[in-house]
């Protein structure tokens, strides 16, 4: 609805080479009980267009586990979105934050949330139907066509790349310090023009923190955990250390050690925040 044609030539004359569009639904049902203020048919025009001004890497953004939808509904949403042939496509379970509109609106008991079983086979239809379509499924929400085309920018967080944030509220980390700046971009500006960091908080992580943290996002991706790496890191052998949990889970098809890899399968993924507890 914020896009047409012009503004993506413009943008895409400027040097812009990538576009990541939050369609969400191509439901106007859903669209309306999200609170977007674009149709369906705006979305599919924007997709179009982004094609017709150059983009060859455009990435969607999709969202299931919404009250009143079902799996086929969404199926349906994956099979459209799949004739578009795109690059790169995320897509996230819908969470609610208790102090937005929707949060409320929960709490007053205007709708229900999906199960964990419901979820469950949100996230597993979601694998398959993209997987089946050729669609590499390297991270819990993220698909990418091939694997040169999964995001290096997000890749460097889940693997603890140092990285700087610039603006408000941006996050930046170095080794085992992560800061974050104030959100206030009035307060933000005055610390710049004053010259000094505009930080509003900062912490500094164990390395039993960050081994946590290495688990944690490790299983949230189809590579997984190197071992020799995780080892050398916290000196910690997990094939050792943790022989009967992951025989455990490998019996159970959550996971697969492969070419020194601990990989999750689909159905790890899907409980990443659980494995990472091992």
């Amino acid at each position: 609805a914020d896009m047409n044609l012009n503004d993506l030539k413009s943008f895409r004359s400027m040097g812009v080479n990538r576009i990541s569009i939050g369609v969400q639904s191509f439901n106007d049902d859903i669209l309306a009980f999200l609170g977007r203020r674009h149709t369906g048919s705006q979305a599919r025009q924007t997709i179009v267009d982004a094609r017709h001004a150059g983009f060859e890497n455009i990435g969607l953004d999709l969202m299931y586990g919404i009250p009143g939808q079902d799996i086929p509904s969404w199926a349906e949403t994956l099979e459209e979105t799949i004739s578009c042939e795109l690059e790169h496509l995320s897509c996230y379970q819908l969470t609610l934050e208790d102090d937005t509109q929707l949060g409320k609106r929960r709490r007053m008991g205007e709708f229900l949330l999906p199960d964990e079983d419901k979820q469950y086979d949100f996230f597993m239809r979601t694998s398959t139907i993209l997987g089946d379509a050729g669609y590499v499924h390297y991270e819990v929400s993220n698909f990418a066509r091939n694997k040169n085309l999964v995001s290096r920018h997000n890749s460097k967080y889940w693997n603890h790349t140092p990285y700087l944030g610039l603006g408000p509220a941006a996050h930046s980390l170095a080794e085992n310090r992560r800061w974050w700046n104030k959100g206030s971009l009035s307060e933000y500006l005055v610390d710049i023009h004053s010259g000094k960091a505009p930080v509003a908080t900062s912490e500094t992580l164990s390395t039993e923190e960050m081994r946590l943290e290495a688990l944690f996002l490790g299983f949230r991706t189809k590579e997984g955990i190197h071992l020799e790496n995780f080892n050398t890191r916290f000196g910690c052998d997990l094939l050792e250390e943790k022989s009967e949990t992951i025989e455990i889970l490998q019996n159970s098809g959550f996971i697969r050690i492969e070419d020194g890899y601990l990989h999750p399968t689909p159905s790890g993924m899907a409980v990443a925040d659980s494995l990472s507890l091992i």
